[in-house]
């Protein structure tokens, strides 16, 4: 039963003796021990309570002998912050003690109303005049962040005590208004209020919100120092805090190393601020140091330094500091899951990331968001929007990271529906000008090609944000539109935006890959003018623009100007050098890079292992191999094509095709590299067998496939697989390409069929320098010289330029018909007309012009007096010229400079030889073969080939390894008294003496083009016409007897040796027996 007394509901006296204690209600705090130990004046009459019950005196006796419990002091809260309604029911006159009991109990719970309320009465009893009263409401208004009545009553205080500055400081960091604080700070100093170390904490911690003048930093720190608090921990570790968020990491590191004794906090501080400045590694070693130094880590430890891990890529080491958090008990923590999930994202290892993620037991955004981001940038978009629904139904509102995570997977795997609703969400939910969503928005209609789309939304945006006019760039740079691009780039400058870094890249990879080179020279010099040529970004992308334009030294010049050891500048600038032919100085580019011990990548070790393919560098490819498995990159595609190129081009079957099995997603590339390779490096019936493999594998084959394919079977002389592979490039509409016209008058000229490849450049729409070069070789090695001629000037009369190839097939041609003179001027020519500087190619030439003709002594003195070093090509040019001529004097000249240049040569001793037998010097023939036998030089055998019934037929010199071998010699017997009967006479002892006649079976010596002339006659209809190829040049007596064959048999006769065409037919030869 209740009793009413002066406000306050009291059990009544009986209530009270039974159960041993005051008004439950009031005062349950008060643990229920003996009535006895109670003050006096709780246990006098109920009608003789009065004021003294709120006496400061009663109420510290209260609290002094009886501790509360945790439960007890928040009622004892609630009773304090609802009296004032007790005061308002009876008038009891309060004293300050009363109003300053009752305002602690509204610093804690009430309302704000309520106070206030009490603040009126305390206006109208006049206690606001009480310092500690004002004081007391201060806190209570800063407590529920009323702000702008606390800084009134601060302001009338007649005595602001440094407690009242700190608590309003306080008040204003809750808030976040830094201008308040530092304004108030200000004032506080103006007053001559001298701050403690709560004083600068607050200052400092409202500080780091933002970013701050280094000046501003340091003059507080000196206040701080000047104040005696330069190694107080709670001063000092938001100082760390604040120089690490502004990027004053030298700063923060001094105070850190000051600290007299360093608690958690300031290891957090210094770590998180070293992890967010770029320093990871920096801060992961000073974790190490803590945890050395016996220091428990924190939760928020744990996360900075996870977050470092991820950053560094350092995943094992994140998975170590997985076992430390499991250790300390920290694996429930939200934010260090949270770090977690996104380090086994970003490591791909996303069944540990779902798995952390499952088991959480609370989940917030940044938890969602970091696996819907890595299950995004892995292209699993489906799992990612099915985790977004899962946040919806866990009542979490996505913000802009999700929805940006999940417009990524999108565009990653070209969800453009997916993208649009997802854009309709962010309409909704009124994200669209968020500058993220923006550009995520942009990214995704851009990746999935909608141009036309992106474009519209463009215009829709904030114009002021430069990244999205940098994905416009990237955009029309895709589409290959230069003029949109450029348009785009200068559009942004007179809406008055700066470039930045990533926008002098988009627009020069346009120009690179549209080949416009003017216009990335003048963004050159802009990016000159607005200080950006230090950039690293910048200019590895001007590198590798010069690069593909040829213009290496300009290249080499920014890259020797960079500061910082870039790879991809590096890497620029040896891919460059590769694709340019350049491969030696691509290799010591890259052994430079090396030793500079800058750790190449996937392309630098793809384009070194390609500058070796070039080269045939054969054991510095495999050591170059072998550093790239070591570092990673075995399973990598285009080192894996480089592989196969290098050893398809080396002759290393074997190995080519042990390469191409290690792809495991093999393109064209691949398949080309094999192809390619194998026709660069002789193996041309492999190429061929390699091609017709991609076909039935259905692969996509390119211009370059049909190229390499073409020029295999013009090796080989394959006229009908060459003719196959032309009905598939008309079948595929290549044929409308001048690179397909180029190489199939390659093909027809090089099988003989010159009407075929004269047609082809006939009916060419387009003509280029390449078209023109083909048709005079062509002409030039069937003996044409005329037609060669006459094409040449015709060329010139377009306007074309010759080059130096031009000039290689204009020569030759000059020299296989004997015009010496026309072929010197033409020599001339090049310097004087067209500002050519000749090569070595085309001193042979010149040579060859001469001792064709039997000049002799003019092509030794024109030798002599070259500008240049002769080397072996010049020299045994002159030496073979001797030996048909039988000049011994000058051939034991040549012979002496080609045995000091290329001792291993055979082709120098047998040329040697036959000069020494034609001559009739034998002791000196026999001398030069023993001197072949003691160097273990190996004559290159005669070889002839000829294509029957879709297979070809090799012969060797006295060949009798061919199933119709009998057949052939009998046939060639028939063949030869036909021959003889019409007037051939044979010449086949012109290189032995009488004794060595007597000795020799003459059909051991059977040379191999007239067993491969005899097996077609045999094989072949008499309306096909015979095509043999040999390996070495065609020597007199068969040349001779082919004319005779080719009348007797009444068919014609194509023989290419290593020099030229001979067409036979009816007894004459193309050549008029002049080659």
């Amino acid at each position: 039963m209740m009793t009413p007394i002066q406000g306050f509901m009291i059990p009544n006296p009986i209530s009270i003796s039974l159960c041993g204690s005051v008004s439950y209600s009031l005062f349950h705090h008060f643990p229920r021990k003996s009535s006895s130990k109670f003050p006096k004046y709780f246990f006098d009459s109920v009608g003789s309570l009065n004021l003294a019950a709120f006496s400061n005196t009663a109420t510290s006796q209260v609290f002094g002998e009886f501790p509360a419990e945790e439960n007890e002091r928040d009622s004892i809260d609630t009773t304090r912050a609802n009296g004032h309604d007790l005061l308002g029911r009876r008038e009891i006159q309060a004293n300050h003690q009363t109003y300053l009991w009752l305002l602690d109990g509204y610093v804690k719970s009430g309302s704000l109303t309520d106070a206030k309320k009490l603040h009126g009465k305390i206006l109208k009893s006049g206690f606001d005049e009480y310092n500690v009263i004002s004081c007391r409401l201060i806190d209570v208004y800063v407590a529920w962040g009323d702000l702008d009545d606390a800084v009134k009553l601060f302001d009338k205080l007649p005595d602001r005590t440094l407690y009242s500055w700190n608590n309003l400081l306080s008040g204003f960091v809750k808030k976040n208004s830094t201008s308040r604080v530092l304004n108030l700070f200000s004032r506080m100093l103006a007053e001559n209020v001298c701050p403690d170390e709560s004083t600068f904490s607050s200052v400092l911690r409202s500080s780091s919100g933002g970013k701050v003048a280094f000046g501003y930093v340091e003059h507080i720190h000196a206040k701080v120092i000047r104040h005696g608090f330069g190694e107080n921990p709670l001063v000092c570790n938001p100082l760390i805090d604040l120089y690490s968020k502004n990027g004053f990491l030298d700063s923060a590191k001094k105070v850190f190393e000051s600290l007299s004794s360093r608690d958690s906090v300031s290891w957090v501080a210094m770590i998180s601020g070293l992890s967010q400045n770029g320093h990871e590694e920096e801060g992961i070693l000073l974790f190490c140091e803590m945890h050395k130094s016996g220091i428990i880590p924190t939760p928020y430890i744990f996360s900075s330094i996870i977050s470092a891990s991820t950053k560094l890529g350092w995943f094992e080491l994140g998975e170590q500091l997985h076992a430390l958090i499991y250790k300390w008990g920290f694996s429930s923590e939200i934010f260090v899951c949270n770090a977690l999930v996104t380090l086994y994202s970003r490591y791909g290892n996303l069944l540990c990331a779902e798995q952390i993620f499952s088991k959480m037991q609370h989940r917030d955004r940044v938890s969602y968001n970091s696996l819907i981001s890595g299950l995004a940038q892995h292209g699993l978009s489906e799992r990612s929007l099915k985790l977004f629904e899962k946040m919806q139904l866990d009542s979490l509102k996505p913000d802009c990271v999700t929805v940006a995570s999940l417009l990524s997977a999108c565009a990653l795997v070209g969800a453009l529906q997916k993208g649009r609703q997802l854009h309709t969400y962010a309409i909704k939910a009124g994200m669209t000008s968020d500058i993220i969503i923006e550009g995520s928005l942009l990214d995704l209609y851009v990746k999935c090609s909608d141009v036309e789309t992106a474009h519209e939304f463009f215009l829709t945006t904030q114009t002021e944000n430069v990244v999205l006019w940098n994905v416009m760039l990237v955009a029309y740079g895709q589409m290959g539109d230069l003029n949109e691009s450029f348009w785009i780039f200068s559009q942004m400058q007179i809406e008055g935006l700066t470039p930045n870094q990533y926008t002098y890249p988009s627009i020069l990879r346009t120009c690179t890959s549209l080949g416009a080179l003017d216009l990335g020279e003048q963004i050159h010099t802009q990016v000159i003018k607005t200080g950006f040529q230090p950039n690293v970004y910048v200019c590895s992308v001007l590198i590798d623009m010069y690069s593909k334009h040829g213009k290496l030294d300009t290249a080499l010049r920014i890259l020797r100007r960079l500061d910082e050891e870039d790879v991809v500048s590096w890497t620029a600038m040896i891919a460059g050098y590769a694709q340019h032919d350049m491969f030696v100085q691509a290799l010591k580019l890259f052994e430079e890079m090396q030793d500079r011990r800058i750790r190449s990548d996937n392309i630098g070790f793809s384009s070194a292992i390609s500058a070796c393919a070039g080269i045939q560098a054969l054991n510095p490819g495999r050591q170059i191999h072998a550093q790239s498995t070591v570092s990673g990159y075995s399973m990598d595609l285009s080192i894996g094509n480089a592989l196969v190129t290098l050893y398809a081009r080396c002759g290393r079957i074997q190995d080519a095709y042990l390469a191409f099995d290690n792809i495991d997603a093999k393109d064209n590339i691949s398949w080309n590299g094999l192809i390619s390779g194998f026709a660069q490096s002789g193996h041309c019936e492999e190429a061929l067998q390699v091609f017709s493999q991609m076909n039935q594998a259905e692969i996509e084959v390119n211009m370059f496939t049909f190229g390499s394919a073409v020029s295999a079977a013009a090796t080989i002389a394959n006229i009908k697989q060459g003719q196959q592979i032309h009905a598939r490039i008309i079948k595929t509409g290549y044929n409308v390409e001048t690179e397909a016209s180029n190489v199939l008058i390659t093909l027809y000229a090089k099988c003989g069929c010159l009407d075929d490849a004269k047609r082809e450049f006939l009916e060419m729409p387009e003509k280029n320098e390449v078209s023109w070069n083909a048709m005079i070789t062509g002409y030039s090695q069937h003996g044409c010289g005329g037609e060669a001629i006459k094409l040449f000037e015709g060329m010139k009369q377009l306007g074309l330029m010759p080059n130096h190839v031009t000039y290689v097939g204009v020569l030759s041609a000059c020299s296989h018909v004997g015009l010496v003179d026309e072929g010197l001027n033409y020599f001339n020519s090049m310097s004087q007309e067209h500002g050519l500087v000749p090569k070595p190619e085309h001193y042979v030439c010149a040579v060859d012009i001469l001792g064709r003709a039997g000049l002799l002594y003019r092509a030794k003195e024109f030798i002599e007096k070259m500008p240049i070093e002769a080397d072996a090509m010049v020299w045994r040019t002159l030496l073979s010229a001797c030996t048909v001529h039988k000049n011994a004097k000058i051939g034991e000249l040549a012979a002496r400079h080609l045995l000091e240049l290329e001792p291993e040569d055979s082709a120098t001793y047998v040329l040697l030889s036959n000069m020494y037998a034609v001559a009739g010097k034998w002791g000196y023939r026999d001398q030069v073969r023993q001197l072949m036998k003691d160097r273990s030089v190996k004559k290159e055998p005669g070889c002839s080939w000829i294509e029957a019934k879709n297979s070809i037929h090799s012969f060797f010199v006295g060949d009798r390894r061919h199933p119709l071998v009998d057949k052939i010699y009998e046939f060639l017997e028939d063949l030869n008294q036909r021959a003889a009967a019409m007037g051939y006479v044979q010449d086949r002892y012109n290189l032995w003496n009488e004794m060595e006649q007597g000795q020799k079976d003459p059909t051991a010596y059977v040379h191999s083009e007239k067993l491969a002339i005899v097996f077609g006659l045999l094989s072949l209809s008499t309306t096909v016409p015979l095509r043999v190829i040999k390996n070495l040049r065609v020597c007199n007596d068969c040349h001779s007897w082919i004319k005779y064959v080719s009348k007797v048999s009444n068919r014609a006769i194509v023989v290419r040796d290593a020099y030229r065409f001979h067409h036979f037919e009816d007894g004459i030869c193309s050549c008029k027996d002049y080659w």
